[in-house]
């Protein structure tokens, strides 16, 4: 793994971006960007085998935002990365914009697929999995999906396949933040216990903290070392990390900061990034 200060000074900025994406878009869904972004983080600067020259790469790794709408923290990534020029951050989810509500693979390089019907990034994700084994290729496949998403019956179809099939290349992480737009998870339609339904429909499955960087890599690591099935990574975490006044707060699933609320969420944000980027040094 890299060093865990490095990924959390870039786990600091993608924060801050993507907030100030949010605010001059005026719309989208922050609380699981922000959930997710450590996770994000140690896929694409530390774990995957990809990079804007070899985007179009067939022995890169592959990576599905299945909750489309957590965009922002991979468009912020992928900026970091240098696959697109960060002013274009800006243009998110304006009319004729590169960077829309929900990742695009025909427009976006580095995303690679396109995703926003909740449920549906997983069995992509599949696709991509079980075509990479019949090709003999070594690449990996990993996603990205919420805990309210997996209210969706298409997930435990694609879970069976993925099982049936032997995806032992396919990870997917559960952002396990237990609020979704419309509350708490547990209350409009039970999804726990997620390790034993994971488990139950044949995968490998562990429970981490979603937010420490050497969790995330222990699970990954053992996760590459099952070659007889597919693998879950249950993630706890917490909806609107690093804001204050969003943190564990619903509310803030699918609405954008306006200015006022900007300028409290970037002081903390940057202070955070700050912090981190000093501990670097």
């Amino acid at each position: 793994m890299q060093n865990r200060l490095y990924l959390a000074e870039r786990a600091a900025k993608v924060r801050c971006l993507l907030v100030k994406a949010l605010n001059k878009a005026g719309s989208g869904h922050p609380g699981g960007s922000l959930s997710c972004a450590d996770i994000v983080t140690y896929l694409y600067f530390d774990k995957m085998n990809v990079s804007p020259e070899t985007a179009s790469s067939p022995d890169r790794d592959r990576f599905v935002m299945s909750k489309g709408h957590a965009c922002p923290a991979l468009y912020a990534a992928l900026a970091l990365r240098g696959f697109f020029d960060e002013e274009q951050l800006w243009s998110l989810r304006t009319s004729g914009g590169l960077l829309q509500g929900h990742p695009d693979m025909r427009r976006v390089k580095g995303v690679d697929m396109s995703t926003g019907s909740l449920g549906q990034g997983i069995s992509a994700a599949c696709g991509i999995a079980i075509a990479g084994k019949a090709d003999g290729k070594s690449y990996r496949t990993y996603a990205i999906l919420g805990d309210g998403e997996i209210q969706e019956g298409q997930v435990w179809e694609a879970a069976m396949f993925a099982a049936h099939y032997k995806l032992d290349k396919l990870t997917a992480f559960v952002d396990y933040n237990g609020l979704q737009i419309d509350g708490d998870v547990h209350k409009v339609m039970n999804v726990s216990p997620i390790d034993e339904k994971f488990c139950a429909f044949g995968w490998h499955v562990q429970v981490i903290n979603g937010h420490d960087f050497e969790e995330i890599d222990r699970a990954v690591t053992a996760a590459e070392a099952v070659t007889d099935k597919p693998s879950a990574i249950i993630c706890r975490t917490v909806k609107g990390k690093g804001v204050s006044f969003m943190e564990n707060n619903a509310s803030w699933h699918g609405k954008a900061p306006n200015d006022e609320q900007y300028k409290i969420a970037e002081a903390e944000l940057e202070a955070a990034y700050k912090k981190a980027k000093e501990a670097l040094k």
